[in-house]
């Protein structure tokens, strides 16, 4: 992955101090191309991430042999290496520098995993990710919040993990730390905000619940027979929804759905039974 900033010289020795990993090629360059540490790129300086915090971003995104992940600004390679290798994961590296992008092809050939990784000598701004189902990122605050409405624009549920650097007013979804290095993690969320109309199947619950929406963030009203109440513990992520409410009768049910585009499927639970429960965006 790649840096741009002079404002993290720790980060250059944790760099260095990093165990190698299970990846069999060599740490910085081979005779062909060796990158200087530091050296300056279009937007960034390339700093790679630590071995270790790799492993650990893509665990901590669930990857799997069903992904694909695309590294945006992928150095040498190692983030792409370590998904396919280690993760079973088809793989995308974007990378501006022509020499980098090529050293990052031929370390994926020795690691045994060019069938699975790809390695694009592009623009991160102008070459489509939108496959992806896990994006991993080491970039600066200001190139994360351009690139911040395409990975909203991702399908929700798609795991976003950036090392250093948050994404401004969208939270994170969990945060941790290996040795001196820190990254975050977002689920792409579900855009659930609107006035949706709900109604079971034999036709004994009907209401219409409002909701707003800030990034991950929920909240709203349900309406039943013309009375309004607030919705409890409202939240969603990826691209399931719940929240909890109070029916007429003092009764506190809960509902859990699923959102595609304008539709909700899901069910309605109360004293231990579910109903299913759909619903539609007007």
């Amino acid at each position: 992955m790649r840096l741009a900033s002079l404002l993290l010289p720790s980060l250059l020795a944790t760099a260095l101090a990093a165990p190698s990993g299970a990846q069999d090629f060599p740490r910085f360059g081979d005779d062909q191309y060796r990158p200087r540490l530091r050296q300056p790129g279009k937007d960034v300086m390339w700093l790679p991430t630590p071995d270790a915090l790799v492993e650990r971003m893509l665990a901590a995104a669930k990857t799997t042999n069903r992904d694909i992940v695309y590294d945006l600004g992928a150095g040498d390679g190692r983030i792409p290496i370590a998904a396919a290798a280690q993760f079973g994961a088809v793989a995308v590296g974007i990378e501006y520098d022509a020499d980098l992008a090529a050293l990052a092809r031929r370390n994926a050939e020795r690691a045994g995993v060019a069938d699975k990784v790809t390695i694009v000598a592009g623009d991160i701004f102008k070459e489509d990710f939108s496959r992806a189902t896990v994006v991993t990122l080491y970039l600066l605050p200001d190139l994360n919040f351009q690139l911040r409405p395409r990975l909203l624009a991702l399908q929700p549920g798609t795991r976003v993990v950036s090392h250093a650097w948050d994404m401004g007013e969208w939270e994170p979804d969990a945060a941790f730390r290996v040795a001196q290095s820190e990254a975050f993690l977002w689920v792409v969320p579900a855009r659930v905000e609107g006035r949706w109309t709900l109604q079971d199947e034999a036709g004994f619950f009907s209401g219409e619940v409002e909701l707003v929406q800030r990034f991950q963030r929920v909240g709203g009203t349900l309406t039943l027979r013309g009375k309004p109440q607030p919705l409890l513990g409202a939240h969603v992520e990826g691209e399931n929804l719940g929240f909890t409410f109070v029916g007429l009768d003092g009764g506190v049910r809960s509902l859990r759905a699923r959102i595609d585009g304008a539709v909700l499927s899901g069910t309605l639970r109360f004293a231990g039974n579910l109903t299913p429960i759909t619903g539609r965006r007007r």
